[in-house]
């Protein structure tokens, strides 16, 4: 089982990191991915990702923090290039429901990190809320160079996912598809096909239900693959299964 999104660097996950990775293999974790989402955040990803053998890291701005963390390409590939454990490009993307930063400089960060991907020819881990035209629109510019597309934390319409689909993504589910208020949600994860399919925590945010509320971990991840495998009409194992070897083909 892989948790293929979640923050070891935030708290309570930090200062907790051994107890959160022996949790994690007790329930079958055989790889975590921290993701970056700051220049602050990566210089510990670093370090996490030497500190055990399932841990791999991303490098990224999350679209919070373009405004005030501006990198580009060449910078980001400079960054992955010297570390093999770093494995991904992000998060990044497009967030107009906050707006933390301005829409401009989310945009062209969003587009440096594009860059860097085709040039690595590695995953972009993709955060898009409130900006589903807007970030396909982005993505369409570059579609020729086939990028290798995971849709972080999914929310998104069905009608966004088959756009996306037509552009290979693939899809991630967290722990909102467990709530009760997620069946719009559930509905498209059973459209979205497996084979296109990962999960996550996102931790320590987006606990699943049963344990909606607390600070989530990657242990938690067993529980969105139950009720996605319920979703999917397939066995927890054959879900487990194939969303590992999706995120293997995926980060390969």
């Amino acid at each position: 089982m892989i948790d293929s999104h979640c923050h070891l660097d935030h708290e309570p996950l930090f200062n907790n990191l051994d107890d959160i990775l022996k949790r994690s293999k007790s329930v079958g974790i055989e790889k975590l991915l921290t993701i970056c989402t700051t220049l602050k955040s990566f210089e510990i990803i670093k370090q996490l990702v030497m500190r055990d053998d399932i841990i791999y890291g991303t490098y990224g701005i999350h679209p919070h923090e373009s405004k005030n963390d501006k990198v580009n390409s060449r910078l980001i590939i400079d960054q992955i290039s010297s570390n093999k454990r770093i494995i991904g490009i992000g998060e990044t993307g497009l967030d107009f429901y906050y707006n933390h930063s301005d829409r401009i400089d989310q945009i062209k960060s969003f587009e440096e990190h594009i860059q860097a991907a085709i040039e690595l020819n590695i995953p972009l881990i993709i955060h898009s809320r409130n900006a589903e035209n807007e970030t396909l629109e982005i993505l369409r510019k570059f579609r020729k160079y086939n990028l290798k597309i995971l849709m972080h934390c999914f929310t998104g319409s069905k009608i966004f996912a088959e756009k996306l689909l037509d552009l290979n993504a693939y899809f991630s589910a967290s722990g909102i598809i467990t709530f009760k208020n997620s069946i719009d949600l559930q509905e498209t994860f059973k459209f979205i096909p497996l084979e296109r399919t990962l999960i996550e925590t996102d931790s320590p945010y987006l606990a699943p239900v049963p344990n909606r509320g607390k600070k989530n971990e990657p242990s938690f991840v067993i529980y969105t693959a139950e009720k996605l495998a319920l979703i999917k009409d397939v066995t927890t194992e054959h879900l487990v299964n194939t969303t590992s070897s999706n995120f293997n083909t995926l980060f390969s």
